[in-house]
């Protein structure tokens, strides 16, 4: 899988996500340099090759004469985000995306699920974009390091973690109960619904309780992706201060 662009592929490598890195003859020597630098830190080796290679191989001129290979994504097993959760002594936090179909968004949320702590991200069979160079761009490497998993119906597989004990939680503008407001310190799953549409009915009914993330501006919502970030941080907090007085007693 090859993804392009100076900043993408830099992110990838600090990610620890690329294989290989590819620079087009005639670039600029500072930019040589820089990948030169990053691809001897991270221990990839450097290609260079002649630009119209890459044009043809990435179907695009608007690489900046830089690319780099990644593994190919794939579905993880279903336990996969219980097991990372173990292996962490954390408990369980995913996100689960209703009908969040562009490529972008989906890799977005990725890298802030991946970023803010959770385990997993679950999309569903019919409803969601492939796993594609453009979601491993948009995701920065941080889909090589966190459990994509992918459901046939995301209303069953909601039940099937309430029956587990997790909660489920899901995201909208109208909710009246804010973020802040909840007790995340639970095993849990954070639903994200699409923009414009939000969650299907039969997604919303499984929830446990819909959140909102209190705004103050005037703009009445945030894209899937800000309010994935932003409700993934009010979790890691609430988290944070449910330990914080067991910590403390410790101390004494």
């Amino acid at each position: 899988m090859l993804i392009y662009g100076r900043h993408a592929v830099a992110e990838a490598l600090a990610a620890g996500a690329a294989l290989r890195v590819f620079v087009a003859r005639g670039v600029r020597g500072a930019t040589l340099a820089e990948f030169d630098r990053l691809t001897r830190s991270a221990g990839v080796p450097l290609e260079l090759v002649p630009r119209i290679e890459l044009d043809r191989s990435l179907k695009t001129t608007a690489h900046q004469g830089v690319a780099a290979e990644l593994p190919e994504l794939r579905y993880a097993e279903p336990d996969a985000p219980f097991a990372l959760a173990e292996a962490r002594g954390e408990r369980p936090l995913l996100v689960a995306l209703d009908q969040v179909t562009d490529p972008r968004n989906y890799g977005a949320i990725i890298r802030c699920a991946e970023a803010l702590g959770a385990h997993g991200v679950v999309t569903e069979t019919r409803r969601s974009p492939p796993l594609s160079a453009t979601v491993a761009k948009a995701a920065a490497g941080a889909a090589s390091h966190l459990p994509l998993l992918q459901v046939t119906n995301v209303p069953r597989y909601l039940s099937e973690l309430k029956e587990r004990g997790v909660w489920v939680y899901g995201s909208a503008a109208e909710a009246e109960l804010a973020s802040h407001e909840v007790d995340w310190d639970r095993d849990l799953v954070l639903v994200i619904g699409a923009e414009g549409r939000g969650m299907r009915r039969l997604v919303r009914e499984t929830c446990d309780e819909v959140v909102r993330v209190p705004l103050r501006g005037r703009i009445g919502s945030l894209n899937a992706a800000a309010a994935t970030a932003v409700l993934l941080h009010d979790i890691g907090l609430g988290r944070d201060g449910a330990r914080a007085p067991a910590a403390r007693n410790a101390q004494r």
